[in-house]
């Protein structure tokens, strides 16, 4: 309906039903193919990669990225997900911002990967004089731990 009319505001919150059963449907993205009707163990672990937020959207060019195929393999790449937030966590608790210039460089050098992975919203200032709001950087990585 959005392609059809911009100012329609409402299409997420439209329910859509199964032309066979006419249950609700969940959107799973446009790169999502759907098992069989009756392999039941594929469509319980569907429900499972949509009730943990997983599901195959992208803009169709390279796919939704990596799905796990079954239950102990989604609760690894779970496992694996929430690690990284911990240590994402840790950084950004322990985090003291660096003052001279020499620091900044090294400080850039060595923690990248904690600085990349905030979202661009709790960084201020410019490429040389960059702040980030470490009260907002913690919040954020405790909500992600706590999912």
């Amino acid at each position: 309906m959005v392609d059809i009319d911009r100012d329609f505001k409402d299409w997420e919150k439209q329910s859509h039903k199964c032309p066979e059963c006419g249950g609700l449907t969940a959107n799973m993205g446009l790169d999502f193919e759907s098992p069989k009707k009756s392999d039941l163990k594929a469509w319980n672990h569907m429900k499972d990669l949509y009730e943990t937020g997983i599901t195959f959207h992208s803009c169709g060019c390279t796919g939704p990225g990596y799905i796990p195929k079954d239950k102990s393999t989604l609760i690894d790449f779970l496992s694996e997900k929430k690690e990284i937030y911990i240590e994402n966590l840790r950084f950004w608790m322990t985090r003291i911002e660096p003052k001279t210039e020499s620091e900044k460089s090294k400080d850039w050098d060595k923690n990248s990967h904690f600085l990349f992975s905030l979202p661009n919203e709790f960084k201020t200032g410019t490429k040389k004089k960059r702040k980030t709001d470490l009260k907002k950087a913690v919040e954020y990585w405790t909500e992600k731990v706590n999912l």
